[in-house]
């Protein structure tokens, strides 16, 4: 029987399209392209998800790299924070399942400070049970340490836990571990992908 259901957060339940973000505030194609893989693809973006490196670090390091954008990367790495926007659909889902009984649990690959911001401003964030955040625990999905300390933590089962996230890779980690793994791909998919499940349970629907 399925007690817990696991969100990932970028891209499910927070949106998160750094191409959009930079098309929006910069007009010309070619620096649009230069900065989304400056920043948005370099190799400090995964340490600051990993917690090894802090922003203020990533930002000296990006501008040293290419020092003639250390205006629009500074811009950038203090703004890039507004593109953070709730998906209405999948936050209005975890607030069913947390009314049908269920636990709700926080597992995502996420900047600590970027974390913050998110947490201080969506209250939706502070009602689950639990979260596990890489930058916290300086793990990445879809390693499998970072699994196990959710189900540790907590005191999960695998057999009784649903996982979402936006990433394949990071599903089928999950479901090597014995988690229930639903990829995401829009609100309306997830609803009818749970409630399948939840008829295979035999559970309230949601």
């Amino acid at each position: 029987m399925i007690k817990n259901v696991v969100f990932d957060i970028g891209n499910v339940l927070i949106q998160f399209k750094p191409l959009e973000f930079l098309k929006e505030r910069y007009k010309e194609d070619k620096l649009v392209q230069e900065l989304y893989e400056l920043i948005f693809r370099s190799k400090e973006w995964i340490m600051l998800d990993r917690g090894t490196i802090t922003e203020e670090e990533a930002v000296d390091n990006l501008c040293r790299r290419s020092p003639h954008n250390e205006v629009y990367v500074k811009e950038v790495m203090s703004e890039w924070h507004d593109m953070h926007i709730p998906m209405e659909g999948t936050v209005e889902i975890l607030r069913k399942l947390k009314q049908n009984g269920y636990r709700i649990y926080l597992l995502s690959n996420y900047h600590k400070k970027a974390f913050k911001v998110v947490y201080d401003r969506f209250e939706f964030l502070k009602r689950v049970d639990g979260r596990i955040i890489s930058s916290d625990l300086k793990l990445l999905k879809p390693e499998e340490e970072i699994y196990k300390a959710l189900l540790e933590t907590y005191n999960l089962k695998p057999e009784e836990t649903i996982f979402i996230d936006d990433t394949f890779v990071n599903i089928e980690k999950a479901r090597e571990l014995g988690i229930k793994g639903i990829c995401f791909k829009n609100s309306g998919d997830l609803y009818k992908e749970l409630n399948t499940l939840i008829k295979e349970e035999k559970i309230v629907n949601l």
